[in-house]
């Protein structure tokens, strides 16, 4: 079944989200269901690999990685990089002067960090030491840190002592990042120390808007830490499936597509 054709990043995202659902795509296939030529679909999954987001094999791709793993913060960096711009845009437009908001660990709430220095009496919460490390030169931003453990190759911390200080604080906004957003509405994360960290974000926040591109949806990581309806907004790239877009949306969630 052909469907109309997309742009190159459109159709390379859905690619990602067939990925999820299925144990290997092969290239013929692909043609059928994008409706273009075999050179277009391997120069999509050439592009996706080099990106480090799947894995060719002979007439077609595979995912790359298991439930249980995740890449490290450097890795995850270069990653659909312009989509996690335009994602941090939306977000930070929901932010006011005087706000006080928690912003997760990872590389679109980093990229949401470096658009709030115009802010003014601004307090951040955090658990990322980049984002600290950022925000401590912003000259109307706060930042408290949730001190812990640090999780090595994440650049935040984990563990009881981060829950702790995050469990004694309430913020106006918290802005959540996921690894995976399950066909099921489950949000999870490979780690089960940072799912509990994003638990407690959750809980802390009068409003919560869920941050994360496109390609995290209908997969699924190992430690579960919420669900959609602990969400008020989600915010994501307009690469996401049409399908699931539909299904959050007749669901009652409220979906921002940039």
């Amino acid at each position: 079944m052909s469907i109309k054709p997309e742009f190159a990043e459109e159709r390379q995202n859905s690619i990602l989200s067939l990925l999820k659902t299925e144990e290997k795509l092969l290239v013929n296939e692909l043609c059928e269901i994008y409706g273009v030529s075999p050179a277009t679909i391997r120069n999509d999954l050439n592009t996706l690999e080099k990106k480090g987001l799947l894995k060719r094999t002979h007439g077609g791709a595979i995912a790359k990685f298991k439930i249980g793993f995740e890449e490290t913060s450097v890795e995850k960096f270069n990653m659909l990089s312009e989509q996690k711009e335009r994602i941090a845009e939306r977000a930070e437009s929901y932010i006011e002067d005087g706000d006080v908001i928690a912003i997760d660990t990872g590389t679109t709430a980093y990229a949401l960090a470096k658009m709030i220095s115009g802010k003014q009496k601004i307090t951040v919460v955090t658990t990322d030491l980049r984002i600290a490390n950022l925000l401590e030169g912003y000259n109307g931003v706060s930042v408290v840190i949730a001190g812990g453990t640090v999780r090595k190759g994440f650049g935040c911390t984990v563990g009881a002592v981060a829950n702790n200080v995050l469990m004694a604080m309430n913020v106006d906004k918290v802005f959540l990042a996921t690894n995976s957003v399950g066909a099921d509405g489950r949000l999870s994360t490979p780690d089960l120390e940072q799912a509990q960290i994003k638990n407690s974000l959750i809980k802390m926040g009068k409003q919560v808007f869920l941050i994360c591109d496109s390609t995290k949806f209908t997969s699924s990581s190992f430690a579960k830490f919420g669900t959609l309806d602990d969400v008020d907004i989600i915010i994501t790239d307009d690469g996401i499936d049409e399908k699931i877009l539909s299904r959050l949306t007749s669901a009652g969630h409220i979906v921002e597509t940039v």
